[in-house]
């Protein structure tokens, strides 16, 4: 029973965590500011962190099952 929220949240997090990892690397490979309005490094370090953070994340959920 208790599968069913684990299996939710694990594919949540891990496809919000690669979906950020793809964005950052796609915005940086064309050379395109990551985040408007905020430093470019901040952004691509950031983007970068909380990507690998939530993928981590979601990765963790599938491992609990």
């Amino acid at each position: 029973m208790e599968s069913g929220p684990a299996i939710f949240a694990g594919t949540a997090f891990a496809l919000f965590g690669a979906g950020l990892l793809l964005w950052t690397g796609v915005r940086l490979g064309h050379r395109q500011p990551v985040a408007h309005g905020v430093n470019p490094a901040t952004a691509t370090v950031l983007g970068i962190l909380f990507g690998a953070a939530f993928l981590t994340l979601g990765v963790w959920c599938f491992g609990r099952l």
